[in-house]
This record gives C-alpha cells, structure tokens and sequence, in this order.
C-alpha cells in the first residue's frame, strides 16, 4: 500500500472516531495539527510521511478519550500493524504518539525531529485563537467552571493532579496555555507561537476587565 493510502485509511479511521468529540480533540482539531505538522516538517526536514501519520493517529488512544485506554491502544497498534506501514516506521510513530502528551508539563523532551514537530503542532492547537476555544469547550465538557477567583493556579501539579484537580478554565491558561511558548522545540514554532501567544495575554486583559465590569 502506498504512503497516501495508508494516510488516507488513517483519516477515515480518526473521522469514524472522533466526529462526535465535543472536548476540542474532534476531527477538526486533528486536522488542524495535521496542516501545521506539515508545515513545520517542510521548513525543518523532518519525514513528512512519520509526521502526518503520527499527527492523524495522536489522539485515538487519549486515556482522556477512551473509557479504556488499555484497549484502545492495542486496537491502534493493531490497526498500524496491518496498515502496510513498514514496521520502522510504525514504531516511530507509536513512540511519537506514547511521549508527546504534556501531563503537567513534566515529560522529557522528544527523542526525534519528527517527534519534535507533531509536539509542536498539537501544542500550537493549544494556544491562540483557537487554543482559547479548545480551553473552554474542553472545560464544559469536563464541568469545570470558566472562572473563579477563589480557586488558586497551581504551580506544581502531579500527574493526576493536572488531569483531575479543581480548577478552572481560566486557570489552565496559566497551569498550561502561557507555558506552551517556550516549550516549542522547532523553530518555525517558536516563530508561530510568539503571535499566538500575545492574542492570549490581550484576551485575558479582556477578560479580566469585563469580570470587574470595567469594560
């Protein structure tokens, strides 16, 4: 099977799963880190094919996605196995996939460019215009409320912690969102983060402001 089939049957597969997502981690947001995965891998070199596989196949065994995460890792890994995908290549893939996930922002760095670059394309859906909306349609989906002044950041965070802690949406900006900048590792996103990260800090300006009711 060529690499465009095998990319093809990787949409289709992602689609079927994740149409009905209602967290921020649908189809569209797929979609989204698969254009700006190849993006990057064009300005740094990186394989274009790796990169957009593991980009398709990154959220389709999310423990936050899958009542059993267990399973639907083996259902992936068995779905690369029979992909046509050389086995080199699908190991990459499931290592991208196995360690770019932030939990709490304390996992070591990518071991690989390719891995380097799908990161940082997942991480940009995180941040910007786009990262504000992911942020508070994820926080409905959890029933976390958008805002509460009485409920502190926190600084340093578990692993369960930061999946299951109180807190807030505007919170996460700050647990999460604004520490997103310097932790892009290409330089093409750092490049593409900057401006998406001044739209954050302008909105939170904003936001503050009309709490208070000052604007």
């Amino acid at each position: 099977m060529t690499q465009e089939h095998i990319l093809r049957a990787a949409e289709a597969l992602v689609k079927e799963k994740l149409a009905r997502d209602s967290s921020g981690h649908d189809w569209w947001h797929i979609y989204r880190v698969v254009q700006t995965a190849k993006a990057i891998a064009a300005r740094e070199g990186a394989d274009g094919f790796v990169c957009e596989l593991a980009a398709l196949l990154h959220d389709v065994a999310d423990e936050k996605l899958n009542a059993d995460p267990a399973a639907a890792q083996r259902e992936l890994e068995d779905w690369l196995a029979a992909s046509g995908t050389p086995a080199a290549q699908v190991g990459h893939v499931l290592e991208i996939i196995g360690t770019m996930s932030y939990k709490g922002g304390a996992r070591p760095p990518m071991r690989t460019l390719e891995g380097r670059v799908v990161q940082d394309a997942d991480r940009l859906d995180a941040i910007g215009a786009v990262g504000i909306a992911r942020v508070f349609a994820y926080s409905g989906w959890k029933g976390r409320p958008i805002h509460d002044p009485s409920v502190l950041v926190r600084e340093h965070m578990t692993e369960a912690e930061y999946r299951d802690g109180k807190d807030t949406a505007i919170n996460h900006f700050y647990e999460k969102l604004l520490k997103l900048k310097e932790l892009m590792n290409t330089p093409y996103a750092k490049q593409l983060a900057e401006e998406r990260h001044r739209f954050m800090e302008t909105y939170l300006q904003q936001f503050y402001a009309e709490w208070e009711g000052e604007r």
